[in-house]
């Protein structure tokens, strides 16, 4: 049959079923039994069956496409390229195109007009002061949410949603782990889900652990300048703070600035010299050294080393008179990325695995869609803690 176009016939007579049987099989809808949906599969796969997608979409009513709706800071962030990627490769193996809906596109009550070029909608992380999110949940077509909607409007068909509160619960509980005893959290601003629940967990984990947690709130999309920016004012006015974790994507490596800027040290490593004396070796800080006539004691102390020189009772001091070297600064980062891979030294961060956040979202809608899925389906996305050295505490 490879030289002419396998017809739902064809299959249907391999399979020795009907032809319907084969199209309800196909497009996972219609009450099939299992073993004949896995049989009738296998056989167009074998035959090489290729649906008419035109043909189908006329049958559907379908426009062959999904909407995506992105925050407006989103052309500049790592995250949501890869999350779009994700989307459009798991949109393509059900057939569909990906439609990237402009913000000013879809504000002032456009959602008819959307509609009716799209068979579903995607919208990632809606923020309540998003004028263009209402109307496209009321569009009249099937809708999954990025995280939960906060604001007043329809609910969505379905959503896939990360445990936001547990990743920084888990950063927080990392570097106190490591010896910090005063963390600062820089907080998204903005109605997002993630942006809420960051704020929120940032002030109950502080309470629940007796920790004063120093939280600074900067732009949802806040560049590594803004970053620098507000560290540094925070280590000027707090510099108690041995901890900074920093949630927007890609600002984390202002933060090693304003750590660098302020003399802290970040992943410090001390080495053992010939003749006993200790030289301290940073990653992306600066460095200290402390020799007290061949001997050096060291003790870790919320993420920083006092060395008690030999016939000496002052903490801290150097080989200078008079000169203590400043608290080390564990750093990390909500959000994983290239900035945070390739920082020196590489920050530890959450990756929140944003392609395949992209492809689950679209497999939801897709599988609303097909009617595999009923509506108000909610589906739960996973992330993992990347540990690296910008939270290694000093030896």
């Amino acid at each position: 049959m490879t030289s002419r176009t396998v017809t739902l016939l064809d299959v249907a007579r391999v399979a020795g079923v009907s032809k319907s049987t084969v199209s309800d099989a196909l497009q996972g809808s219609g009450r099939v039994a299992e073993a004949t949906r896995e049989r009738v599969r296998a056989v167009a796969e074998e035959l090489g069956y290729r649906p008419n997608s035109a043909a189908r979409r006329l049958r559907r009513s379908s426009t062959g496409a999904i909407g995506l709706h992105l925050p407006q800071t989103a052309t500049r962030l790592d995250y949501y390229m890869n999350l779009a990627f994700g989307a459009v490769a798991r949109a393509q193996e059900e057939g569909l195109d990906v439609v990237l809906l402009a913000p000013a596109g879809v504000a002032g009550g456009a959602s008819g007009r959307v509609a009716s070029r799209v068979d579903g909608l995607l919208v990632i992380d809606p923020e309540v002061g998003d004028s263009a999110v209402p109307g496209l949940l009321d569009a009249g077509v099937p809708v999954v949410t990025g995280e939960r909607y906060l604001g007043p409007a329809a609910a969505p068909s379905g959503a896939v949603i990360c445990d936001n509160a547990a990743s920084l619960t888990a950063l927080l509980d990392h570097v106190t782990e490591r010896g910090a005893r005063h963390p600062a959290v820089l907080a998204p601003a903005g109605t997002s889900a993630w942006a809420t629940a960051l704020r929120a967990t940032a002030a109950s984990w502080g309470q629940e652990h007796g920790v004063a947690v120093a939280l600074r709130t900067v732009p949802f999309a806040a560049t590594p300048q803004e970053a620098e920016e507000t560290t540094l004012a925070l280590l000027r006015t707090d510099p108690a703070v041995d901890a900074v974790i920093c949630a927007p994507d890609g600002a984390a490596p202002g933060v090693l600035r304003a750590a660098a800027t302020a003399g802290r040290t970040v992943g410090t490593v001390s080495v053992r010299t010939a003749g006993g004396a200790t030289s301290g070796r940073t990653i992306g800080g600066a460095t200290s050294g402390r020799t007290a006539g061949g001997t050096t004691s060291g003790r870790t102390i919320g993420g920083a080393t006092s060395d008690h020189t030999a016939g000496s009772t002052t903490p801290g001091r150097t080989g200078e008179a008079g000169t203590h070297p400043r608290t080390p600064l564990l750093v990390a980062s909500c959000v994983d990325g290239t900035a945070t891979r390739s920082a020196e030294p590489p920050v530890t961060a959450v990756d929140l695995r944003p392609a395949a956040y992209g492809r689950a979202c679209a497999e939801l809608l897709c599988d609303i869609l097909a009617g595999r899925t009923a509506p108000d389906t909610v589906r739960r996305h996973t992330w993992a803690l990347e540990t690296r050295a910008s939270t290694t505490p000093p030896c």
